[in-house]
């Protein structure tokens, strides 16, 4: 899913170890659909170099989401994975 979203927050990157036992970058980012106020969320997960990747509140991006799921002791997860980004404009802007 490719869509134009706004930054509603960014978690500070932290390191994880993925399963082949090397490290790597991990943060979390808040997109919210244009639109208004009470347009859907996703909370969406950003590796490796995209992990040290800034963005603000209000930052206007264009992001192609990854969705899939996993399970775990016979519960099911949703996860979102950010493929690529791109800041179309800044919050200074508003």
């Amino acid at each position: 899913m490719t869509q134009i979203f706004r930054v509603i927050t960014q978690t500070a990157a932290v390191s994880i170890q993925k399963q082949d036992g090397t490290q790597t970058q991990k943060c979390s980012l808040v997109l919210q659909e244009l639109g208004g106020k009470y347009e859907n969320s996703i909370v969406a997960t950003m590796l490796g170099n995209m992990a040290s990747l800034k963005f603000y509140q209000n930052d206007i991006v264009a992001a192609s989401l990854r969705f899939s799921h996993r399970e775990y002791n016979g519960q099911y997860y949703m996860d979102c994975t950010v493929r690529d980004i791109i800041k179309i404009n800044t919050s200074n802007a508003f």
